[in-house]
């Protein structure tokens, strides 16, 4: 996926939507600003298949050397898969966060939390003045 198509959270989630079966689909991964803010991971957990999620709610943590951070959903939903690959592949998150490096996607079930998600060009304002 390419990084301008996707919508971005202010807390460094990516995600890009999709119409499957009438129904919207989210594929949700960390930012490569994130990722690269984190440094050195060591561990993900993943969230649980069938888990609901909630917008703007944690739902998983990334650990890396400095600290364990939680990952938000920026929508409501349910967990309908994971990236089982990644949690001994960390370095996928890294090489490839916008394709491979996905951790899971969700079923919305309300789609509002869409509203409050920036797209790329302001999601690289938020970053630059973050440095």
């Amino acid at each position: 996926m390419k990084p301008e198509t996707l919508l971005y959270a202010k807390t460094h989630e990516w995600i890009a939507v999709a119409d499957k079966d009438g129904a919207k689909i989210a594929t949700l991964g960390l930012s490569a600003f994130a990722i690269e803010a984190l440094t050195d991971l060591v561990y993900i957990e993943l969230p649980q298949v069938g888990q609901q999620v909630n917008a703007e709610q944690p739902f998983c943590e990334v650990e890396s050397v400095k600290a364990v951070s939680d990952v938000y959903s920026p929508i409501e939903g349910e967990v309908i898969a994971v990236n089982d690959a990644l949690p001994d592949n960390l370095e996928t998150l890294g090489s490839d966060p916008y394709g491979a490096g996905w951790v899971a996607k969700i079923k919305i079930t309300d789609d509002a939390g869409l509203a409050n998600l920036l797209d790329h060009a302001a999601y690289q304002k938020q970053c630059e003045e973050a440095h």
